[in-house]
């Protein structure tokens, strides 16, 4: 009886102890998503600062940005938002499959924005040295691509590790920690969308 009580009790001690190394680590990953916004912050005091102080903000011959396929992108990223949520809650509840159908359908959608950004810088009849405007649309809209494309990486990684058995049996740190960084992205860009396409 004493074992047992004691092999309990270390059990319990150990789930705690990985609870609170969960905790810690997304504190610290809070902070860097934190830090990321500073970053992302600057680049839009910037664009603001500059666009309202800068004659012929538009390079030579655009009079404006298409904003139908921009605003479609948009509906389909945010949307992605709610999938992967709806993956996170089903690993919760230990539908692994389920877990893994939403996170694919998540993966499907980034890789959906990635690619309606590449057609659509594909088809600009401008370039990143074209004024001030080219220089920070390219940079803004990169440096947020560049965070959809680690987003989607991280969503690959937990997928393929939900292939390992009982890999999330004792908590969904990546899970969550990537789940948060998507809603980061997506929040970002919806600024991003307002700055460059709506107030033009």
């Amino acid at each position: 009886m004493e074992s047992s009580i004691n092999s309990h009790q270390v059990h319990s001690l150990a789930h705690e102890h990985g609870h609170d190394e969960e905790a810690n680590k997304m504190y610290g990953f809070i902070v860097f998503l934190l830090s990321e916004s500073v970053i992302f912050l600057s680049f839009f005091a910037a664009y603001i600062v500059t666009k309202t102080t800068t004659d012929n903000w538009l390079p030579p011959g655009i009079t404006g940005l298409e904003i139908k396929e921009p605003a479609i992108n948009t509906v389909i990223l945010v949307s992605s938002s709610f999938v992967i949520y709806l993956a996170e809650k089903a690993l919760k509840e230990e539908n692994v499959w389920g877990f893994r159908l939403f996170l694919l359908l998540t993966m499907i959608m980034g890789g959906y924005f990635l690619y309606g950004q590449a057609v659509e810088w594909g088809g600009l009849e401008f370039g990143f040295t074209s004024g001030v405007f080219g220089g920070l649309f390219y940079l803004l809209t990169g440096f947020h691509g560049l965070h959809v494309f680690t987003g989607l990486v991280l969503q690959m990684i937990i997928l393929i590790r939900s292939f390992i058995p009982e890999n999330y049996d004792n908590g969904h740190y990546g899970v969550d920690a990537t789940s948060l960084f998507w809603h980061f992205v997506d929040v970002i860009w919806i600024i991003l969308f307002v700055l460059i396409y709506v107030w033009q």
